[in-house]
Formats: structure tokens, sequence, C-alpha cells
């Protein structure tokens, strides 16, 4: 099979495996709080990518280790507990549209924090991507008739942190292997994820079937959702190019909405109208 095959086959699997990831967050919902969903995710990841990256480990500096352990606050640990909290009164559809507005986030923060160049197109795609947000936000969430809007900023804070820690990496990082740079990123936060995980009711709860498929659920999550899709993504990065790679980004939402509708999530259209809006400001601030 050619290059040109194989790179659709793989932004095919990511987008399939990272549109699951929301639902997989609300079933780990049902039998652990949110703070055990994000400790597991990251636990359960770190091992992972400690067993098939270790050796990866060897090539970051003593320097870089310093900027290794920022972007796991802000590309890992943030985001894990974030999204894990506003799946507890946002739908998990909502979130992966809100999801999308992680590279307008990431051009206004390169914009305003790094310096780096933009065009007027891509300024217009980040005031319609703000629009479609917006009306997001508005329309609260239609499965409870209730306007959750402190959880939905959650979401949106979750990407500004996704945005920072592109902007540190490429900055501070882009002489690092990618794969050196996720491992590193967990492997700092294993332990600050199982102190977490000490401080809550786990130990009384695993016990409960309920519990151990929630943890099924979330480990599924941590190994598949981050671990082996961050391999396959560094693999579609080296076989295509990034603006290729990250147009996965249009696909996420559609995965994770098919699975709502599965799970008895639905939109209103005003939410509909808003995913819609948001998906052209993400293609216009991408587009070259």
């Amino acid at each position: 099979m050619d290059t040109k095959q194989l790179k659709w086959i793989y932004l095919t699997i990511l987008s399939l495996i990272w549109g699951s990831s929301f639902i997989l967050i609300k079933k780990g919902l049902v039998g652990l709080t949110a703070i055990q969903v994000g400790s597991f995710r990251i636990i359960f990841a770190a091992l992972f990518l400690l067993i098939v990256g270790f050796n990866s480990l060897k090539k970051i500096s003593r320097r870089q280790w310093k900027y290794v352990a920022i972007t796991s606050l802000f590309g890992t640990f943030m985001p894990a507990y974030l999204f894990a909290i506003a799946e507890t009164q946002v739908n998990s559809s909502i979130v992966a549209i809100l999801n999308s507005l992680t590279p307008l986030n990431t051009l206004v923060l390169g914009i305003i924090a790094f310096g780096i160049q933009f065009q007027k197109r891509q300024v217009l795609g980040v005031f319609v991507g703000l629009i479609g947000c917006l009306l997001l936000v508005l329309s609260g969430d239609s499965s409870s008739g209730t306007q959750n809007y402190l959880y939905v900023l959650l979401v949106v804070m979750a990407t500004l942190s996704y945005a920072i820690n592109v902007n540190l990496i490429k900055k501070y990082l882009h002489d690092l292997n990618s794969v050196s740079i996720t491992t590193g990123n967990f492997t700092i936060l294993l332990l600050p994820a199982l102190l977490i995980l000490s401080t809550t009711d786990i130990g009384q709860k695993i016990h409960f079937e309920e519990t151990q498929h929630s943890i099924l659920f979330v480990m599924i999550l941590g190994v598949l959702g981050t671990g082996i899709a961050n391999v396959l993504f560094f693999k579609l990065i080296q076989m295509s190019s990034p603006v290729f790679a990250t147009s996965v980004t249009y696909l996420i939402p559609i995965v994770a909405f098919f699975w709502g509708l599965l799970d008895n999530e639905f939109l209103t259209p005003i939410q509909s109208l808003g995913a819609f809006v948001i998906l052209i400001g993400v293609y216009l601030s991408a587009k070259k």
C-alpha cells in the first residue's frame, strides 16, 4: 500500500479513536468521579507510554526537562480533569465540538504571546469560531434544559491549555522527538495522578461492578485514545504534513456526534448551527 492511501487510513483511524474519547469519558463517569476519571486516564496512558517509549526519555536533555514539565501541565494534566468535570454537566458531543476551538486558540495565543505571523482570513476565522462558541454556550445543554455556562467554559479553558502547550512545544521543544515529549509528559504526571487518586474514595468502591466497568472504559481511553493515538498521529505527520494531520480536527466532532446519538444525546437547532459555525471558523483559520 502506497503512502497516499496509508495516510488516509491513519486519518480515519485517528478520527474514530479521538472522536470516541468523549463518550468514553462519559461512560467512565458512571461509576467514577471526574477527578478519578482524570487520574486514571493519566495513569493508564503513562504506564502504556513508559512501556513503549521508555528509551525515548534518554533523548531529553537536562535543559529540556523544564519545558517538558511545563507542557505536561498544560497539554495533559489540566485538560484531563477539565474535560471530565465538564462532562458531568455537558453532553459529550457538545464537548467534542467545543474541542475544535483548539486550533483557533492556538492561533490567537501564538499571535499575542509568541509573535507568529497571521493573515486577515485567519483572524476572521477566529471571530467566526467565537460566534459559534457563543451560540453553543447560550443555547445550554439540550438534555437537561439548563444553561451550564461554567461547565462549557471549562472546555474552553481546556482548549486554551492545549493551545498554550502547542505554542510552548513549537518554541522550546521543536528539536525534540514527539514521542520523547509525550512519554516525558506522562512520566512526570504519573506520581501526581496517583497521589490525587489516593485522596478519593476509590478504595471503598473499587469492588463495585459499576466502578470496574468505568475503570475499563477509562483504561481504553488512556491506552487507545492517548498512547496509541499519539503514536499514529506522529507517524501521520511524518508521512504527510502537519496541515493534513491536523485536519482530523474536522472529523472528531462528527464521530462524537454519532456516538452521542447512540447514547440518546441530541442537539437543538441552535446548537447544531453553533457547531457548524465553529467548524467554519476552524477551517478559515487553518486553511493554507
